[in-house]
């Protein structure tokens, strides 16, 4: 079993008064460079009570985004069930169910309407994925939303890393008769104290200049699974064997190399699925994303993060996004489901930044529906 301290760091939110406080999970593969079968240990985790618990039960799985869509995916791919993610990114000719992350720095989710039409009649329960609960609130909206919108006798759960909710909110979701499955149980009482004592002296660049320059190589590769849709744990399963094995098939791998496979915001689950690959094969191999969320660095060796990159986004050139605790590589794998017209300015963005870290073996692995 897990316990808290070997999973989290307290980390401070950039500018955001709802909650100054972020919990950082150190083996979750977002924030911080992780060993990718650590990750995956975790999720399967994870999966292992909600597949004890649910024997013989039609299942929807509804992985929060961003932070949650790989453990979301994981854990579909292992219960070989219905999967969708919430997603903040433009889906073409679909509608919406909005909901609102009161929290978060970028508050509006979003499920695609067509597919809960078809998901919902289906399923016997829906289980939302999320990496930590605190309040429970964001997931409760969504339930709310579904039950006006669908009047469906679907039951509801919630699997997460982490549960830092309180006697108040507990009781709340017993009412509801919302089943709870999670790894660690955190509090969050001193959270704030501990975010409020930290310095913020880390290490800060920016990189919003529009410069061009070129990664090692690109590769397109085909079959892709967009999670934003309504697709199966098998499904997205076989189409990451088929994306590892076109990266396999084009390039030479040292065994004593150390790589660097990186995501990109909510796109996460396919990129941690070939970085696990590498590492069974013998590579020493870390994975990580960008990310959407803005927070305070240090020098302290307590704190989580230590040094931050600020980019332009693959998905909106008008969009801020960070990258944490790079470090240099002897090769790159940046693993993206951005469209190339949509992604020139962030490319080259994070480009740079790999590059101001001395790494030079950068390649560009793009796996998206266009």
């Amino acid at each position: 079993m897990y316990q808290e301290t070997e999973l989290i760091g307290i980390a401070k939110r950039e500018n955001n008064k709802k909650r100054n406080y972020l919990v950082v999970n150190k083996l979750q593969g977002k924030h911080v460079p992780v060993e990718p079968k650590l990750a995956l240990t975790m999720f399967q985790e994870l999966a292992k009570q909600v597949k004890k618990d649910n024997e013989g039960k039609r299942l929807l799985l509804v992985g929060f985004a961003e932070t949650a869509t790989a453990i979301g995916a994981a854990v579909a791919a292992y219960l070989n069930c219905d999967y969708i993610q919430t997603t903040r990114e433009h889906v073409e000719q679909v509608n919406y169910l909005f909901f609102s992350e009161a929290h978060s720095h970028a508050v509006e989710q979003k499920l695609i309407k067509e597919d809960m039409d078809v998901a919902i009649p289906l399923a016997d329960r829906i289980i939302f994925i999320e990496d930590e609960v605190t309040t429970g609130n964001t997931i409760m909206n969504i339930i709310h939303e579904i039950e006006q919108k669908y009047r469906s006798r679907v039951s509801f759960a919630v699997a997460s890393l982490l549960n830092g909710m309180d006697e108040t909110a507990l009781r709340k979701y017993q009412e509801y008769n919302i089943s709870m499955y999670y790894l660690v149980k955190t509090d969050h009482s001193q959270y704030e104290k501990i975010a409020d004592n930290y310095y913020g002296d880390g290490s800060y660049t920016s990189i919003m200049q529009d410069l061009t320059c070129h990664y090692t190589d690109e590769l397109l590769c085909t079959n892709a699974v967009n999670a934003r849709r309504l697709t199966q744990g098998e499904v997205m399963q076989e189409a990451c064997v088929g994306l590892w094995n076109q990266i396999n098939a084009k390039y030479v791998f040292d065994k004593v190399q150390s790589i660097l496979v990186l995501g990109t915001e909510e796109f996460m689950y396919p990129a941690l699925f070939v970085a696990d690959k590498m590492e069974r094969s013998g590579l020493r191999v870390k994975f990580h994303a960008t990310t959407r969320s803005p927070i305070t660095v240090s020098s302290e060796d307590s704190y989580p993060l230590h040094s931050r990159y600020e980019l332009k986004s693959f998905y909106d050139e008008e969009r801020v996004t960070y990258l944490y605790d790079l470090e240099q590589y002897d090769q790159i794998f940046v693993i993206t489901d951005a469209a190339r017209n949509n992604s020139e300015s962030g490319e080259n963005s994070l480009l740079m930044a790999l590059k101001a870290k001395n790494n030079k073996t950068i390649h560009l692995i793009r796996w998206c529906l266009e």
